[in-house]
């Protein structure tokens, strides 16, 4: 059994058996080798690219090693590891020099050797971009789980796609968003290894031929349209532990690169038509589906990367383990989300049409196989495609589907007893759409939520008829964050704080973090001191950022206010912004009033085709121009839109962060990853009982947070009653009216020219159905309690130790262990 406390760690001289790179001089050394030999230049006359490129080289060379060792450590006795394989549609890693640097860990001695050759690591550091591999929560928890495998010696590898450009660079013009290209590419990746000697085959399109050999119908796949899966491996290693791990990306690329008779023809457009079109699978992640062409790009890509990752596992597999019926016995496949929910349909072609099993057999390896997290409650991303095109182009995967479809509604009318609305209500395929999210329930033999409350709507909710005939699947696994990217790394003066208060061991074991309470430190006033000027030491380089990108000045002793997160409707970021203006409104109204400056921060991305959300982003920036510019409360109220939100970025916020805006409606952010980051960096949480707030509370008890809104039931009994109307209350509601009938018909429209018709829909067309009205009071409130708090510096000051001495419960690494032993049974 898995020594879950952490892989056994190596010495630097195992690592490194040939030279001591803990030598100063020996790095510097090697560094300015990598120079000359990479860039054919010395070091006067390098420019701080080439000396990312050396360094980076570098680091990679000894990750390089461990790589190869780690390899074969895994299959070098009879007793071989068991290999999870991560698939999810995002991998949001981040920078991956500096964490790199820490897991080898040499960020010590490299920081001196580059700072005796008279470089700035900073500087050097922040040459490399952000990888294009994912959006937000979804992505920054698969990276999250990649880095706690690795550290607890897990063979765990992630399977994605390698896009071109990324989702989108966001430009914040005029208030507006605009979409750029995230061309992370446009350099090299130091980090990738191309592997074409692994490449597979992907089919669209075509027909099925169907052959019968005695009492086996084999099935031919025909006339398809072939794409080639390139794939680029990543290193992910573990913390100073010489574990490394894998992260596999498929590239799409063309069967035919070039028809040589179109262009001798002069049909230049057409002779590199089927490279275009096959890259373009892998070129940007989510397409706006607001167009059919781009749904069936998603469908396609969606395909792509989990055909190929799983006949690039049943190789690895047939080579190391032989035997494909115990398939299940050392391979778990782990689904995040809907997006890879065609490993079902797939894994059981691979095994029938290519491996030869029957159905029975292969279905029962299938789900043995499988498992599945499911983040949202969200119909629109509980992915349902329409049969007809899915047919078309998955002719193959369709048959299977289908056939799944009818063995499970062969299950569920004896269940049931005939009773066919219940079984057209759990159908995988009805009304002419097939649902990913039951095909995934179906064929897993894990369904896991990620947090308390939210598993348990799931199961009473959502999910509720599932649950009933599989209650032994479903389960919770609370999501965690990887502590040593968002504390060691992200805020070295804190994670040195923290050393120096309770050793070093809460770095491998997150919940000596509890020794900060146990011990007293939380209660220690020459400790908050230190609390306080490390915060305000990481605001002073945030306010430099927001100048240097927004050309807007803000007081580092004002309370930074932050919400950072993907936009959309539920997650109320115009909540915030109704309160900025109550606020505003508040402060001309009583100008003498004892009030403590804050600044408001805000970040996200919207969906190209989300105008809701793209009208937020607008709003907020009227609402600051207004604000920002305005005599009376300029210094005591500021606005800030960060653009191109990012782990970079986020890296940047979260240590500076003094409250911590988690104000979705209840029952509808799943768990939440954001949160737990600011925790652990001392921020205070003001948030509503959802997703994983609710268990932050209960972590760090009643006295410090602050909590506001309806619950999870009262929601339900609201949308069940109808007994809501938004108009109504708008209408007794002097405040509100005041607000809301300003923005839209007001000064704010024919002053700044703005017009926001979806924010006003959202309120009244819709009902407001995201409950942002019915709980402004009791956030108005919240808010008044944050100002009161935050005065009395030292209960604002146990507050904050508080939350970060019970911050460990959430880290990655904790999260993990629970996977592996109640899910994957490794």
């Amino acid at each position: 059994m898995l020594d879950l406390k952490g892989s056994k760690k190596k010495s630097k001289k195992d690592h490194f058996p040939s030279m001591n790179y803990s030598d100063k001089d020996i790095f510097s050394m090697l560094f300015l080798d990598k120079l000359e030999v990479l860039r054919g230049i010395t070091i006067d006359d390098a420019t701080v690219d080439d000396c990312y490129v050396a360094l980076a080289s570098l680091i990679r060379d000894q990750i390089m090693k461990q790589w190869t060792r780690s390899g074969a450590s895994t299959y070098k006795n009879d007793d071989k590891k068991k290999q999870v394989y991560y698939f999810s549609l995002e991998f949001l890693l981040g920078p991956m020099l500096e964490r790199n640097i820490m897991s080898l860990g040499l960020m010590d001695v490299c920081n001196e050797a580059l700072s005796a050759l008279g470089l700035d690591p900073q500087e050097i550091y922040a040459v490399e971009l952000d990888p294009g591999l994912g959006n937000g929560g979804l992505g920054r928890l698969a990276a999250c789980f990649l880095d706690s495998l690795a550290f607890l010696g897990i063979p765990g590898n992630g399977c994605s796609i390698r896009y071109k450009y990324g989702l989108f660079e966001q430009k914040i013009v005029d208030g507006h968003q605009v979409e750029m290209p995230d061309n992370w590419l446009k350099n090299e990746s130091v980090w990738e290894v191309k592997k074409p000697h692994k490449a597979v085959m992907i089919k669209y399109y075509g027909n099925i031929r169907e052959e019968v050999n005695g009492n086996r119908i084999w099935f031919h796949h025909e006339n398809y349209d072939s794409v080639i899966a390139m794939p680029y491996d990543v290193p992910i290693p573990g913390h100073e532990n010489g574990t490394v791990n894998t992260l596999r990306l498929w590239s799409a690329e063309a069967t035919q690169q070039f028809d040589y008779s179109s262009f001798s023809s002069g049909d230049y457009l057409n002779a590199v038509s089927l490279k275009y079109s096959a890259e373009a699978i892998s070129e940007v992640l989510y397409p706006d589906d607001s167009n059919y062409e781009n749904r069936m790009l998603r469908l396609k890509q969606q395909y792509f990367f989990v055909s190929a990752g799983l006949q690039s596992i049943i190789t690895h597999y047939k080579k190391h383990y032989g035997n494909i019926r115990h398939l299940h016995k050392h391979i778990s496949i782990h689904i995040n989300d809907t997006h890879p929910a065609l490993a079902v349909p797939e894994l059981m072609r691979l095994l029938m049409d290519e491996e030869g099993l029957g159905w029975n057999e292969a279905w029962d390896i299938t789900v043995q196989t499988i498992s599945y997290t499911n983040h949202t409650i969200l119909p629109e991303a509980l992915e349902r495609w329409p049969e007809s095109s899915f047919a078309h182009l998955l002719p193959r995967v369709h048959m299977i589907v289908r056939e799944i479809n009818e063995r499970w509604c062969q299950v569920l009318a004896e269940h049931y007893h005939g009773d066919m609305g219940k079984v057209s209500s759990m159908a995988i395929i009805n009304h002419g759409e097939i649902s990913m999210a039951f095909l995934s329930i179906v064929g897993s033999h894990s369904i896991n939520g990620v947090a308390r409350v939210h598993s348990e709507i799931l199961k009473n909710e959502l999910f509720r008829d599932f649950y009933e005939i599989f209650p032994d699947r479903f389960n919770n696994k609370t999501n965690g964050i990887t502590h040593r990217r968002w504390v060691l790394k992200a805020n070295p003066k804190l994670s040195d704080l923290i050393s120096e208060t309770i050793g070093d061991g809460w770095i491998t074991e997150p919940l000596k973090l509890e020794l900060l309470d146990k011990k007293g430190a939380v209660r220690d006033k020459a400790f908050w001191g230190k609390m306080r000027e490390i915060k305000r030491y990481n605001k002073i380089q945030l306010a430099k950022i927001i100048q240097d990108c927004n050309g807007i000045t803000v007081n580092p002793d004002s309370v930074f206010d932050v919400q950072v997160k993907r936009i959309h409707a539920y997650k109320r970021q115009l909540l915030l912004l109704l309160e900025i203006i109550d606020l505003y409104y508040d402060l001309l109204d009583n100008p003498n009033t004892d009030f403590t400056p804050r600044t408001f921060i805000l970040a996200g991305k919207a969906a190209p085709s989300y105008h809701f959300a793209k009208e937020i982003i607008k709003f907020t920036s009227v609402i600051g121009d207004r604000i920002n510019n305005d005599p009376r409360v300029r210094d005591l109220i500021k606005v800030v839109f960060l653009e191109n939100y990012r782990v970079s970025l986020a890296e940047k916020i979260f240590p500076a962060t003094d409250v911590s805006e988690q104000i979705s409606t209840a029952s509808m952010e799943a768990s939440g990853t954001g949160n737990m980051k600011f925790m652990m960096n001392g921020a205070v949480t003001i948030g509503t009982y959802d997703g994983a707030n609710i268990e932050i509370f209960e972590a760090v008890g009643k006295e410090n947070y602050v909590s506001f809104g309806l619950t999870v039931p009262e929601v339900f009994d609201l949308r069940r009653s109808g007994s809501y109307n938004s108009r109504d209350f708008l209408s007794d509601h002097k405040r509100l009216k005041r607000i809301v009938h300003d923005f839209i018909n007001s000064d704010w429209k024919d002053a700044l020219k703005a017009d926001f018709p979806y924010i006003f829909d959202s309120l009244i067309t819709h009902n407001d159905e995201f409950f942002v009205l019915k709980d402004f009071d009791a956030y108005v409130d919240a808010q008044i309690k944050i100002s009161t708090l935050y005065k009395d510096t030292d209960r604002w000051s146990h507050m904050a130790a508080m939350n970060i001495a019970h911050s460990g419960i959430f880290s990655s690494d904790e999260v993990i262990k629970k996977y592996a032993t109640d899910i994957w049974h490794v």
